[in-house]
């Protein structure tokens, strides 16, 4: 028995062996046959290393061709990484280049210990060096070891700082993007588009990285080149922009804006509720000066939603991003503050947030016509004040309610203007406030309350972005319930005031008033679709896209786009929607801004209180526009500030051709710069005169070398001929607004 449970034993232990060598067996089977490729790859890629290379980057053009950006070569110095793996090697390489290259060995020993740089490449540590510190360094080679001098691209912009702010810059990638970029397969130390088209197209301008595949040894050291790829260049970008007419609106625009701040505007006395009189403000004088320190101003083609140009101011020198600056330097010239009237890397046309005052009555015009509220003939009488008719009036007595609305004040009085009866040409022409916050409060009742003036100049694209091809656009809002309860919620405005929407609001919102906010690209791009008859286009910045390597034209300064290759045409304008605009609705809204511009454009507008002439808000401006110029139909007008005081008037206008062979829209907006005709509406005159050929306009020509002792964002660039800015004493009753 005992000898039958050892033969049991043994068979038992001998299957188990025998399962133990099957299994061995099956398993080395599957690794050499199924799984054979796969760890070869292993074992491959454990003794080799790919390192990217960076593409050259794309080159962004004007309409015309001139190259705005490009790349250009700079001499670098760089030292083999595996000799800076040891410290005594390190400390010894940096301290004999220190004196050389001019960068601390504190600054050099950063650099390697940051982990941005491949340890398979040279490591930078001074970019842009001389031709003679570099040919220096190599002549002592014996006493620079594995010390190389490497060509590598800087990002140029041959023009800045004209259209910095459409053209962008470039920057380290941030730790909050270093994440997201890796993902794509950045390196960590490259540099990307930060604001402007650079970042928009990025993916594109980047191009295709190449790489270079080594054998390594134990110690992760490389061995031989197995394989290179050569990167693909990015892809070049041709703009919509004009840059003889970006840079004379740029030039406009900061002329108009340092003439207001030499103007004063009126602390007038006003009356307290005890009867006494007292300056508006005691603690100003009686005059106080116009500020005026920013503003922007856009000009489209609105058959093709081509921008022409887009000017924002403060502007700056996009070259600082390329200049090594240091953090301190970089602070001086970009002050960090939370004063906005100071934002200089902010593109105030299509991010800067503003109430658009009168220049938003054509829109609220069209509601009314559109809805049947009014008729193009039917009049309303304009006495300088409104009572608004739908609240209890015992509340507005006792003070608990606004009820009255007034004009703006007409300087031959001191009062309110009155117009007498006004029908819808006549109060564009006039810009009678009342008959608007007429509108508003009829338009509220009439709907029960509901938005039906939102929803109409919704159609013209406030409230949302316009989609146009750069970053960080401004939506806009358009006041309602919902967002007058948001702004509470967020302590905007009081707990009180956004409990609900009040037909006292929608008075607020006929004359562009209140929580209503837009961007100075909104407003041209809603005068577009009153000019080309209801088609609201998406604004379009990129004309095309062409495959890398556009050669250089004969021209200096520009490419030769007819041996460019076409990768993306943008040749029809995006519609974003076709806006319902009958005849019998538009063409009275259109005579009523061509009359603002027109000389004599108040003739026929008497008023049967006082028998006085009024003339239109821009007469006074446009008084000697040339019959051969484009002409235009526009509209002025005054968005009230802080205080209602007059210094913090901001000033807009928009206008449009009329002249269908010559479709040109444009809008200007300048902070805190009193009447719309006389700070906004001249850039917009001297702009159309420049483009009818009729102002002379400076050749543009390449920029001076950057002055890297300056503290200043960019230089001023002020028109040298301002004639086309003269505007003449009218008479007659008006507000210059």
């Amino acid at each position: 028995m005992a000898a039958d449970k050892r033969a049991t034993r043994l068979g038992v232990l001998a299957l188990v062996g025998l399962v133990l060598l099957s299994l061995i067996g099956v398993r080395l089977w599957f690794l050499q046959t199924v799984q054979a490729d796969e760890l070869q790859e292993r074992v491959t890629a454990s003794k080799t290393r790919t390192v990217q290379l960076v593409p050259e980057r794309g080159r962004i053009f004007d309409a015309d061709g001139r190259v705005l950006a490009d790349s250009e070569r700079v001499l670098t110095v760089a030292v083999d990484y595996q000799l800076l793996r040891r410290k005594a090697n390190r400390d010894e390489i940096f301290r004999r280049l220190s004196g050389w290259i001019d960068v601390p060995v504190e600054d050099m020993e950063a650099r390697y210990q940051s982990g941005r740089y491949s340890p398979f490449l040279p490591m930078p540590l001074k970019e842009d060096v001389t031709e003679e510190v570099a040919a220096a360094i190599l002549e002592r080679s014996e006493d620079f070891p594995g010390v190389e001098i490497l060509t590598e691209s800087r990002r140029v912009y041959p023009y800045a700082p004209h259209a910095a702010h459409v053209i962008g810059y470039m920057g380290a990638i941030t730790a909050e993007q270093e994440d997201d970029y890796r993902a794509q397969g950045y390196l960590s130390n490259e540099r990307v588009g930060q604001f402007g088209v650079e970042l928009a197209f990025e993916e594109l301008l980047h191009g295709e990285w190449g790489r270079r595949v080594y054998e390594v040894d134990a110690a992760n050291r490389p061995v031989r080149l197995l394989e290179e790829i050569p990167p693909i260049s990015g892809y070049d970008i041709q703009l919509t922009i004009d840059l003889d007419m970006q840079q004379y609106v740029e030039q406009a625009l900061e002329t108009s804006l340092y003439d207001r701040r030499q103007q004063l505007a009126p602390n007038p006395e006003v009356e307290k509720p005890d009867g006494t009189r007292e300056r508006m403000d005691p603690a100003q004088p009686e005059q106080v000066p116009f500020k005026a320190p920013a503003g922007s101003a856009v000009m489209m083609n609105y058959d093709t939603a081509e921008v022409v140009a887009m000017a924002s101011y403060p502007t700056f020198d996009n070259r600082w991003f390329e200049a090594g600056l240091s953090g301190d330097k970089f602070k001086e010239i970009f002050p960090v503050t939370d004063d906005p009237d100071q934002s200089i890397l902010v593109n105030r046309a299509a991010q800067g947030r503003y109430n658009l005052g009168s220049t938003f009555k054509p829109f609220v015009a069209y509601a009314a016509l559109e809805t049947g509220l009014l008729g193009p003939n039917d009049y309303h009488l304009d006495q300088g004040t409104y009572r608004m008719t739908t609240v209890d009036q015992d509340r507005c007595d006792a003070g608990l309610v606004r009820c009255v609305y007034k004009n703006a004040i007409c300087s031959g009085t001191g009062r309110p203007c009155t117009y007498g009866y006004v029908n819808v040409n006549d109060a564009l022409a006039v810009s009678s406030d009342t008959y608007f916050y007429r509108i508003g409060e009829e338009i509220f009742a009439a709907n029960q309350g509901a938005p039906v003036l939102q929803d109409m100049v919704k159609l013209f694209g406030f409230g949302a972005d316009t989609g146009i091809d750069l970053p960080y656009e401004f939506d806009g809002t358009v006041p309602d319930r919902e967002l007058k309860k948001r702004y509470a919620e967020l302590g905007i405005i009081t707990e009180g005031e956004g409990r609900g929407y009040y037909s006292g609001d929608n008075v607020q919102l006929a004359i562009g008033q209140g929580l209503l906010s837009a961007t100075p690209l909104q407003l041209a791009n809603g005068y577009a679709a009153i000019a080309n008859q209801g088609f609201l286009y998406r604004p379009q910045l990129v004309k095309a896209v062409f495959e890398p390597g556009v050669p250089d034209s004969d021209r200096i300064g520009f490419a030769d786009l007819s041996q460019a290759r076409v990768h993306q045409s943008f040749d029809r304008p995006e519609l974003i929607r076709q806006i319902p605009f009958e005849p019998e609705i538009r063409l009275p809204i259109v005579a009523g801004l061509r009359r603002v511009t027109a000389p004599g454009g108040g003739q026929g507008l008497n008023s049967s209180l006082t028998g006085n002439y009024h003339r239109p808000t821009g007469e006074n401006l446009f008084y000697d526009y040339p019959a051969s110029a484009i002409p235009l139909a526009g509209k002025t007008g005054t968005a009230q500030g802080a205080g209602n005081y007059p210094w913090n008037d901001s000033s807009a206008f928009a206008a449009f051709s009329i002249d269908e062979s010559r479709p040109y829209v444009m809008s200007a907006y300048l902070e805190k710069s009193g009447y719309g005709s006389q700070a906004a509406a001249p850039v917009v005159k001297c702009s159309f005169l420049a483009m009818s050929g009729l102002a002379p306009m400076d050749p543009v020509v390449p920029s001076d070398p950057l002055d890297l002792s300056s503290s200043e964002a960019a230089p001023d660039q002020r028109l040298a001929d301002t004639s086309c800015f003269a505007s003449r004493g009218g008479t007659g009753l008006g507000a210059a607004e």
